[in-house]
C-alpha cells in the first residue's frame, strides 16, 4: 500500500525520469490508485507530473521517461484520505511551491492539522494527508528556517504509522522520517536513493542501510546523516550489502507474477528446509514458546489461515496451545487479560501489516514476540525478540501464494521441534520430500483446473470447505478466489455447512472438499448431505476410493502424512483461481481495490 523513491545525484542525469519511472514499477506490486513523480535541475527549474491511474498508462501520457533533473521523487498512492485524483495524488507541493514532498501510511490527526493550518492560511488543493505533511513542515519553517528542525517539529506533531521523503527546492539534499512505515537508504557511486520498499533500490545498489522508528535521515548525493527525532542524537551506521535477488521482482518466462510465484513454491520450499536443518535459534525459539503463559499467534489474510494452520499443528503435534487469533481483533478481544509471561507469535508475510503492528502495540512487551516473517529489514521484525525467516524471497503479486507454503512449512517444523524437547513422539515426516511433492501437486493441479473451472465458472458464489487441519486451507483457498476471481467463495468447517449454509444447496451448486484420509469419514458424511440435495461434489484429497466415488470431480493429491495434506491441498486451490482469473479477463497481480502491503488501519 502506496511507496515511495528518492533519490539524488551530483549533477542533472538525462536518465532521471528512466530510474523514477523503473522505481515506480518496482513499487507498483504493492497496490495503487494514482502516480506521481517530481523533479528538480541544478538550474533550479522544478514540476511535479501525477495522475490516477496505472503506471504503464500514466507514465507514457506524461512522459515520465524524458525527465532530467539531479534529483526526484516517485510516488504510487493506495486511496485511504481522499479519493484517486490528480489533488490527492503524490509527490505534493507546498503553498511557495519551495517543497516536494511524499509518504507512506497514515497521518491519522491530518484533519486537525488542516483545519489548523487552513486557519492560518495554507491553501489545500487535494484532502490527501501527504499534503498535510508538506504544509507542516512549510509552516514550521516560518519559525526557522532549518529543515531539521521544522521536521523535528512535525514529527512531534503528527499522529499515526508514516514515512516519508522531502526536499526543499534550492537544497542540494532530501530528508527522509521514519515511524512505523518501513524504510531503507540506498548509497550508489554519486548518488543516494531512499524507498520504502527494498525492491525499489537494488537494481542500483546492493549497499542498503535500514532505517529505524523515530529515526530521520538528511542526505545528498555523498552523505547521509542519521538522526534520533526524540534525543537530536546523531547516530552511526554503515551500509550493509543486501544479497535479495532482485531477479523475483521479474516476470522472466510468465505472463503473470502469481503463476510464477505458485510454480516457485518447490524451489522456495527447499531453499526454507535446507536453512531449517542449521537454524539453531529454532532451538531458543522453541525454549522459549515452553516457558511462556498464554500464547496467541496472530495474523491478517493469507498470514492468519497459515496462523491458525499452525495452532492445528502446534496442538496435535506438540500438544502446545496457540489462540489464534485476526490481528485486527486481538486488542478487542485480549487485550483485558494479557499479563506478564504471554508470548504472542506474529505471523505477517511484510512485516509492516497495520493491524499486526497495532496488535503488537497492545501486547505492549508484556512477554516475548516472535515473528515469522517473510521482509528481514522489515518494521515487524526489527521490533521481535526472534523471528523466523520465511525465505521466499520477494512476492509480487498482490495474492500471497508462495509465502504462505513457506509459512506452513516453518510452523510445522517448529511444532515438532516442540515435541522433541517435551519428548513426545513425532510424526514420521520427511521435509526433503516437500519440494518433489509440490511439484507433483502442481502438475495434478493443471491436469484438473478446466475441470474444476467448468463447474464453478457460471456460479456467483459457491463454498469451501475442510474438516480438521484442512479447515485452514478451505479458508485460503476461499480467499484466492474472491480475490482474484471477484466471486464469493465461501471458506467454512464442514461440520458447520449443515447449520443454514445447506439451504444454499440446489442441482449443481458447486461445493469444494478439502480432506486428510483420516478425516474422510466425516467429510462423506457432509459430502452427501450435498449430494442428496444434487449439489456438486469437487474433492481435493490423497487418493481415497470411497471419496473418488461420492464425488462428481476427485483431485487426488499425493498420498502423503495427514499433515503434509494442507501444504500440498492449497496449490490446486491457488491454480484454479490463477485460470478463472484469466478467463474472465482480470489482471491476478494486481486485483482492484485490495494492497499486498496493508499500512492503514
Amino acid at each position: 500500500m502506496c511507496g515511495f523513491f528518492s533519490i539524488i545525484f551530483d549533477e542533472d542525469k538525462e536518465e532521471l525520469g528512466e530510474i523514477l519511472t523503473r522505481a515506480g514499477y518496482r513499487l507498483s506490486y504493492r497496490g495503487y490508485d494514482t502516480v506521481g513523480i517530481g523533479y528538480v535541475t541544478k538550474s533550479g527549474n522544478f514540476e511535479i507530473r501525477k495522475s490516477p491511474g496505472k503506471i504503464h498508462k500514466v507514465e507514457k501520457e506524461l512522459n515520465f521517461r524524458e525527465v532530467k533533473g539531479y534529483k526526484g521523487t516517485i510516488q504510487l498512492r493506495w486511496a485511504t484520505y481522499g479519493r484517486p485524483s490528480f489533488e490527492n495524488a503524490q509527490p505534493h507541493f507546498d503553498c511557495k511551491k519551495s517543497l516536494i514532498g511524499a509518504h507512506n501510511g497514515n497521518i491519522v490527526n491530518s484533519p486537525f492539522l488542516r483545519e489548523e493550518l487552513i486557519s492560518k492560511g495554507h491553501n489545500f488543493l487535494g484532502e490527501n494527508d501527504g499534503e498535510t505533511l508538506v504544509h507542516v513542515i512549510e509552516e514550521n519553517l516560518k519559525s526557522s528556517n532549518s529543515m531539521k528542525k521544522a521536521i523535528f517539529s512535525a514529527f512531534r506533531q503528527m499522529r499515526g504509522d508514516y514515512a516519508f521523503s522531502i526536499t526543499k527546492i534550492d537544497e542540494e539534499k532530501f530528508f527522509a522520517v521514519k515511524k512505523g512505515s518501513s524504510l531503507f537508504l540506498g548509497v550508489g557511486e554519486n548518488f543516494i536513493a531512499v524507498s520504502s520498499d527494498l525492491v525499489a533500490l537494488l537494481d542500483l545498489t546492493r549497499n542498503i542501510v535500514t532505517l529505524n522508528d523515530g529515526e530521520m535521515v538528511e542526505f545528498g548525493h555523498n552523505y547521509y546523516k542519521i538522526y534520533d527525532l526524540i534525543t537530536n542524537e546523531k547516530l552511526q551506521r554503515e551500509p550493509v550489502h543486501n544479497d535479495l535477488r532482485i531477479e523475483e521482482a521479474e516476470k522472466g518466462e510468465y505472463p503473470h507474477f502469481m503463476l510464477k510465484e505458485i510454480n516457485e513454491s518447490p524451489e522456495k520450499a527447499r531453499n526454507l528446509i535446507n536453512f531449517l536443518k542449521d537454524f539453531t535459534e529454532e532451538n531458543i525459539i522453541a525454549k522459549t514458546i515452553l516457558k511462556a503463559n498464554k500464547k496467541f499467534i496472530i495474523g491478517s489474510g493469507t498470514s492468519l489461515h497459515a496462523a491458525l494452520m499452525g495452532s492445528f499443528y502446534f496442538s496435535r503435534i506438540s500438544q502446545e496451545l496457540f489462540i489464534p487469533v485476526p490481528a485486527s481483533e486481538f486488542g478487542e478481544r485480549y487485550g483485558p487479560v494479557l499479563a506478564e509471561g504471554d508470548l504472542l507469535f506474529a505471523v505477517t508475510q511484510s512485516g509492516e501489516t497495520k493491524d499486526v503492528k497495532n496488535a503488537i502495540d497492545v501486547f505492549d512487551g508484556k512477554g516475548p514476540l516472535l515473528g515469522l516473517i517473510n521482509v528481514l529489514g522489515s518494521s515487524i521484525a526489527l521490533k521481535c525478540d526472534y523471528v523466523v525467516p520465511v525465505l521466499s524471497d520477494v512476492e509480487i503479486s498482490v495474492p500471497a501464494t508462495k509465502t504462505f507454503v513457506n509459512q506452513v512449512i516453518a510452523l510445522l517444523h517448529l511444532s515438532l521441534k516442540l515435541a522433541e524437547l517435551k519428548g513426545i513422539t513425532p510424526p514420521d515426516l520427511d521435509f526433503e520430500e516437500v519440494p518433489p511433492l509440490l511439484v507433483e501437486a502442481l502438475k495434478i493441479s493443471e491436469r484438473y483446473k478446466e475441470k474444476i473451472i467448468e463447474a464453478l465458472y457460471s456460479w456467483g458464489d459457491f463454498y469451501v470447505l475442510g474438516y480438521g487441519m484442512t479447515y485452514p486451507i478451505a479458508l485460503e483457498g476461499a480467499l484466492k478466489i474472491k480475490e482474484v476471481v471477484y466471486v464469493h467463495a465461501e471458506g467454512m468447517y464442514s461440520s458447520e455447512f449443515k447449520h443454514g449454509p445447506l439451504s444454499i444447496v440446489e442441482k449443481d451448486y458447486p461445493v469444494i472438499f478439502l480432506s486428510t484420509k483420516e478425516d474422510k469419514d466425516m467429510i462423506l458424511s457432509h459430502i452427501n448431505e450435498v449430494k442428496c440435495r444434487e449439489g456438486k461434489i469437487i474433492t481435493i484429497a490423497p487418493p481415497d476410493e470411497e471419496l473418488q466415488r461420492e464425488s462428481d470431480i476427485f483431485v487426488p493429491l499425493p498420498d502423503v502424512n495427514q499433515f503434509l495434506v494442507p501444504i500440498l491441498a492449497v496449490i490446486p486451490m491457488q491454480i484454479v483461481a490463477y485460470y478463472m482469473s484469466i478467463r474472465k479477463g482480470i489482471d491476478p497481480d494486481f486485483p482492484k481495490n485490495i494492497s499486498k502491503t496493508l499500512t492503514v488501519d
